[in-house]
């Protein structure tokens, strides 16, 4: 925004709301936001916090940022290309996103056989990767995957109790929720105790100690949503301006992880890294 001319507390005022990971404190920051007469209203974290901005208001541009499932079949626009309500924005929807995990979480580990997922299913992008993309990109890839819902904090150490049990090759964390977001360095603790390689749909992850990550560049779509916010202080109506899919993707590998483990990162795979975190 400041590239674009916008200086806070100079032409603009940013009001931040956050739920803490508390979905049900999400109806009361967006009535809160449309109390406060703002001109756009950015939305980050999924679906649940864009149809709580859409229930509050229709009539205050809503940009989303990326959020997971296909906003047309959500029900979050009309089309990508002319999205006719007061929603547009970034999605970061793709069916190839979790074979290509998988594909690489395979390269890194050619022995991978069983991988285990751990996913939340109140999260519906998420459900709706686990339940349909990555497991019609398993039978392509000849692995067999076993899916571990977890409903809330308790729920993590039940499903690590069975996973030391069942000793899956590999750990697959799709795209996160608020659960998993604050419960992501405890799951990526337990993969690194348990040499278990694994990949992630949010970056977080494999900061947090993980070992792969592949997806948006968080940063790129955050620059590009400012675009969407001038536009629409500039005239522009959110209806007119087509939803745009995330552009640049990137794979980062935790080396520092996969020296704890005991693996070693096929040199051609390193070299495709966008970062490499030592």
């Amino acid at each position: 925004l400041r590239e674009l001319g916008y200086i806070e507390g100079h032409n603009i005022v940013i009001e931040y709301r956050y739920a803490e990971g508390k979905q049900d404190r999400q109806t009361a920051l967006a009535a809160e936001l449309v109390r406060l007469k703002v001109d756009v209203m950015l939305v980050s974290g999924g679906e649940p916090p864009i149809r709580a901005a859409m229930n509050a208001t229709r009539t205050i541009p809503i940009v989303m940022m990326g959020q997971g499932r296909d906003p047309v079949k959500a029900g979050l626009v009309a089309s990508l290309a002319r999205p006719g309500g007061n929603v547009t924005g970034l999605t970061n929807f793709s069916r190839e996103l979790g074979g290509k995990r998988l594909e690489l979480l395979k390269e890194t580990v050619p022995k991978v056989a069983h991988v285990a997922v751990l996913y939340d299913p109140a999260v519906p992008a998420t459900a709706l990767e686990v339940n349909e993309e990555i497991r019609v990109a398993a039978r392509a890839l000849r692995l067999t995957v076993r899916s571990w819902e977890v409903r809330d904090a308790a729920g993590f150490e039940k499903v690590f109790l069975a996973l030391k049990k069942e000793r899956p090759d590999g750990l697959y964390m799709p795209r996160r929720g608020p659960l998993i977001k604050t419960n992501e360095k405890h799951i990526a603790s337990f993969a690194l105790t348990s040499q278990l390689p694994s990949v992630y749909g949010y970056r977080g992850g494999v900061e947090a100690g993980g070992l792969l990550y592949y997806g948006p560049n968080e940063a790129d779509s955050f620059r590009r949503v400012a675009y969407y916010v001038d536009r629409i202080f500039n005239g522009a109506k959110p209806a007119d301006l087509p939803v745009e899919q995330a552009a640049k993707f990137d794979l980062v590998i935790n080396l520092k992880t996969a020296k704890q483990i005991g693996l070693i990162i096929p040199p051609n795979l390193l070299a495709r890294a966008d970062r490499v975190i030592k």
